[in-house]
């Protein structure tokens, strides 16, 4: 199948100021990142749709990237591509190219699931950051947020419309909280995810804990959740410092001192991973999983890990 050619920029694409101006975060990322490693990663997706050419994989996910920066649905993407001209550039698409639409963003998006390609994005996007000097390797802090689903909850005699998702209790609330959850390990001091997971809502924060650990990182730190004996020993095993906070048992209901004191000066180091949920969720809007089953779910949450990585990298260029 034939690709459609794009991003033939014209004399009005010159004069449209906010596409030459080249000052906004979009264009500062798009210099950024080397984009044609992505491009290989990309060449097995072919997709055109009902025998016309198919618009380049890299124009399109571009196009699923600028989609998680913004929280956008796949038609409020289409609609956004189209009236703005700094996500035509950013996407390598001129003012006289076709948009893609909804249903070709649907497609790109489940084909990049179906040749499991999202993983090894993820990972090339960490490969240029490392040779960007950008990973710390401090320490991985570890920790959880629940995204409820879209999906209409199970009733009394009415199944949920995803039943992979799960209920859990929401903490310090009344209610609970029906979705998904999502898991990452961030690199302390740099902020940049390293490693996501997702998981039903009602998987305990513990269980995917150990694929969350890349074994180069200095040190692990999680709140109570994460600790267990066999963990601590296991991390303490590969010259990796377990820093998990302790919690009272039924034997010591109440803490020592020096086990209280060490708590807060993990809490106080891991604070900074509040951040990266307070942007995915506030200022990228992955606030609802929007797709069926949990395939889906880990593939919206991995878009929106790569794509805050991005984001990041350009908060990041700007301060050395």
């Amino acid at each position: 199948m034939g690709l459609k050619r794009t991003g033939q920029f014209s004399f009005a694409d010159a004069l449209a100021p906010e596409v030459s101006g080249g000052r906004g975060r979009l264009d500062r990322l798009h210099g950024l990142v080397k984009w044609y490693r992505f491009e290989k990663v990309l060449s097995v997706v072919r997709d055109g749709g009902s025998g016309r050419p198919a618009y380049p994989p890299l124009v399109m996910f571009k196009v699923v990237v600028l989609q998680s920066l913004y929280g956008l649905s796949d038609a409020e993407t289409e609609e956004a591509v189209g009236d703005r001209l700094s996500f035509r550039r950013f996407a390598g698409l001129a003012l006289g190219d076709a948009v893609p639409d909804h249903s070709t963003i649907c497609r790109f998006r489940n084909a990049l699931r179906e040749h499991d390609l999202l993983e090894t994005l993820f990972a090339e996007l960490d490969r240029q950051l490392d040779r960007a000097g950008l990973i710390l390797r401090r320490g991985t802090m570890l920790d959880a947020t629940v995204i409820e689903t879209t999906a209409a909850r199970p009733g009394d005699r009415r199944p949920s419309s995803d039943p992979e998702a799960g209920f859990t209790r929401r903490q310090g609330r009344s209610g609970s909280s029906f979705g998904y959850k999502a898991h990452v390990g961030v690199d302390e001091g740099s902020g940049l995810i390293r490693s996501v997971l997702a998981t039903p809502a009602n998987v305990n924060d513990t269980v995917p804990a150990d694929g969350l650990i890349r074994g180069d990182e200095r040190a692990v730190l999680g709140d109570a959740a994460y600790h267990t004996h066999a963990r601590a020993a296991a991390l303490k095993a590969r010259g990796i410092r377990p820093r998990l906070m302790r919690r009272p048992n039924k034997h010591h209901p109440l803490l020592p001192p020096r086990l209280a004191r060490y708590n807060r000066l993990i809490a106080r180091r891991r604070a900074a991973v509040e951040t990266t949920f307070a942007t995915l969720k506030r200022r990228m809007g992955l606030t609802r999983i929007r797709y069926r089953g949990l395939a889906r779910a880990s593939a919206q949450v991995l878009l929106a890990a790569i794509a805050f990585n991005m984001r990041r990298w350009t908060a990041l260029a700007a301060t050395r």
